[in-house]
């Protein structure tokens, strides 16, 4: 009788062995309905065999194989299967995250009725597409030349150097050849945007869009016209890359430097390294696109004969020159609530123009904390190890990581002082000092409070392009894949905090943080102007900020970070262990350790345990251990033959640890 080897979403990285009389091999990719403990499981089929390490007698009948639903390829199977050994991840954890949740529980969305719209000879007729640089015309050439072989290519190109328009040629080319395409950006805020003009671009082609704030049933509707090859086009966010597109012939990351492509719970995989694998595995040129590279991408093409291909584009595409960039030194000046008098005047003078300004500061709320100055209270969250930000529009204080709130209390909770105050500032503070300077400027605050849906931040944007705004106060929403025209200013408020971090990549985020805010003016015809305020003018990072030299700042941060052994130049992952307390997690973790010694280690680091920076979320005491090495063979064999001992570990029954291999966050 055939043996159905079965993938099962539960925290235990093996596969489970039914019998089935009616199985055959078009089974494998099917979902199956199998009993597991006192219950029923859905999992995935992924083998069959004619006999099991366990006696027939024990193995357990499987249910109903579910034949109404599609078949998931072989090569989506493969993908799934290294997501989970690269990662130390369950294959059925794996599988389970990629597909849909309709698919997940065994069900078929209802088939919804297409739209037919008639298409008028003008819409169906091409559009006149722009005429490329000649920067852009090389790199289209040399990537479509390569099309149906893998090749992986650095498409670096400056702010509004027309990075989309050489995707959207790409793309076309793909079409053309038959194939499907797939583009992953980083922010479900980006999609619409994005969708609109594909969909413009190719009225004729089926695109579907990925993302997690869909609707389950579209999100299935649009896996299975991936999977069976009606869909031409696939837009989406991170997991988009797990779609299954039997036609595939090209990718394209957009924004691939972005940390959202790396996902930091459960699977916790880099859709951006992904996709390069998945490229490798189908024969299919993969585009990585940035104005600010990350470090490692930037390595793999700085070098002749290099892993990554790269191609630049220097020019601005949309505007003659990039934006001018000046730092503002306030070591010497009194700021008017965190504002200096040259970037106020700026402002003032885009006002008189009848232009747009946007000062750009990471921190949202009114203030980062409540304190009172006579007994030394502060707003701590009590979940958290964490203050709680002030949201005065709301009157509320909330903490950004658990989402806790309460109401701002009247006098201090613990002396009864009347004269507690709010300190430091965000974007509701800021809005409200520009408001009262600048009693006639039309003011747009957008952060997460302003736009914490889709229908909001579509409405802000359109408020945006109209016009209808003098002054933007935002935090990194803002940051890229926007175009206002009459966006001439953008104005850094305290980014300095970042340049001394305790993190290694802080320096890198920055650096792309600005450079991508900076972009945002001078887009169309009106020169643009950035203005950072910062007490360290004549910093590195700055210096090259202001002379739009990506490379040298690239160049100079590769050279530290392979003096410390930081990636590039090592691999890393990190066990953390969470529980109620934290001599819990650090205890499991010093076990871990210990299993660790009888294991080959050559060219294996392991760092003592230490609790987090941020130690405490949700009421969960958080700690975790370092593992390094020069070699990534090496360490996935260590980690291989590490998570089998950790998973027989005994622990504390509420605690959790993880892997995760190429961190971004410690």
């Amino acid at each position: 009788m055939p043996i159905l080897r079965v993938a099962i979403d539960i925290p235990l990285p093996q596969l489970f062995d039914y019998t089935a009389e009616d199985a055959q091999a078009e089974d494998i990719g099917r979902c199956v309905r199998v009993p597991f403990g006192n219950g029923e499981k859905i999992g995935v089929i992924v083998g069959l065999a004619a006999s099991s390490e366990h006696a027939p007698g024990k193995l357990k009948p499987a249910g109903e194989i579910l034949r109404d639903l599609p078949a998931l390829p072989r090569d989506w199977i493969e993908l799934c299967e290294f997501c989970s050994r690269y990662y130390q991840h369950p294959l059925g954890g794996v599988m389970s995250m990629a597909l849909p949740p309709y698919l997940r529980r065994g069900k078929l969305p209802a088939k919804r009725k297409e739209k037919v719209t008639a298409q008028t000879s003008e819409c169906g007729a091409a559009q006149a597409l722009p005429e490329l640089l000649a920067e852009q015309a090389v790199a289209v050439a040399a990537i479509s030349s390569g099309f149906g072989c893998y090749a992986a290519h650095l498409l670096h190109g400056i702010t509004g150097s027309g990075k989309t328009e050489v995707y959207l040629r790409l793309i076309e080319e793909a079409l053309a050849q038959g194939h499907q395409a797939l583009m992953l950006v980083p922010e479900i805020a980006l999609t619409p945007q994005l969708e609109g003009r594909v969909a413009a671009r190719f009225p004729a082609a089926k695109i579907v869009s990925a993302h997690s704030g869909m609707g389950e049933a579209a999100r299935a509707r649009g896996f299975i016209d991936a999977l069976e090859g009606r869909a031409d086009i696939l837009l989406g966010t991170r997991l988009a890359v797990f779609a299954p597109l039997p036609r595939l012939g090209l990718i394209v990351i957009d924004e691939e430097h972005d940390a959202s492509f790396k996902q930091q719970e459960g699977l916790r995989y880099s859709a951006r390294d992904v996709a390069i694998w998945r490229a490798h595995q189908r024969g299919v040129p993969i585009v990585l696109g940035s104005a600010t590279p990350s470090l490692e991408t930037f390595h793999h093409a700085r070098r002749d004969g290099g892993r990554y291909r790269l191609l630049e584009l220097s020019r601005r595409a949309v505007a003659e020159a990039p934006p001018t960039v000046r730092c503002i030194d306030t070591r010497r000046e009194k700021l008017q609530e965190g504002l200096s008098v040259a970037l106020l005047d700026a402002i003032n003078i885009r006002l008189q123009r009848a232009e747009q300004s946007l000062i750009f500061l990471n921190r949202r709320g009114y203030a980062p904390v409540l304190a009172c100055p006579a007994c030394g209270w502060i707003s701590r969250c009590r979940r958290c190890a964490a203050n709680l930000v002030v949201h005065l529009a709301d009157r509320r204080l909330r903490c950004h990581h658990c989402g806790l709130e309460e109401v701002i209390p009247k006098q201090c909770p613990g002396c009864g002082n009347l004269d507690i105050h709010p300190f430091g500032r965000g974007t509701q503070r800021l809005e409200e000092y520009l408001a009262t300077r600048f009693p006639e400027a039309r003011i747009l605050r957008i952060d997460r409070d302003s736009a914490n849906t889709p229908t909001k931040w579509q409405a802000l944007l359109e408020t945006i392009h109209a016009g209808n705004v003098d002054i933007l106060v935002g935090t990194q929403m803002l940051a890229k894949g926007h175009d206002f025209p009459l966006l001439t200013l953008v104005g850094a408020v305290g980014a300095d905090a970042a340049l001394f971090a305790a993190d290694f990549r802080a320096p890198e985020r920055l650096f792309s943080q600005l450079m991508q805010v900076g972009g945002r003016s001078g887009r169309a015809a009106l020169p643009g102007e950035v203005m950072i305020q910062t007490e360290y003018p004549t910093h590195p990072l700055y210096q090259a900020l202001v002379a739009h030299d990506y490379a040298s700042f690239a160049n100079n941060q590769l050279d530290e970070r392979r003096q410390a052994g930081f990636p590039p130049f090592s691999f890393q992952a990190l066990l953390r262990a969470e529980a109620r307390q934290l001599d819990d997690s650090m205890r499991f973790l010093k076990n871990a350790v210990a299993t660790a010694q009888p294991l080959p280690r050559d060219g294996i680091a392991l760092y003592d345990p230490v609790p987090m920076r941020m130690y405490r979320v949700m009421s969960l005491e958080r700690a975790q251990l370092l593992v390094e090495s020069p070699s990534r063979p090496a360490l996935q064999n260590f980690l291989a033959a590490w998570m089998s001992k950790l998973h027989a570990l005994k622990a504390p029954r509420e605690l959790r640890w993880h892997i995760d291999v190429d961190p971004l966050e410690f």
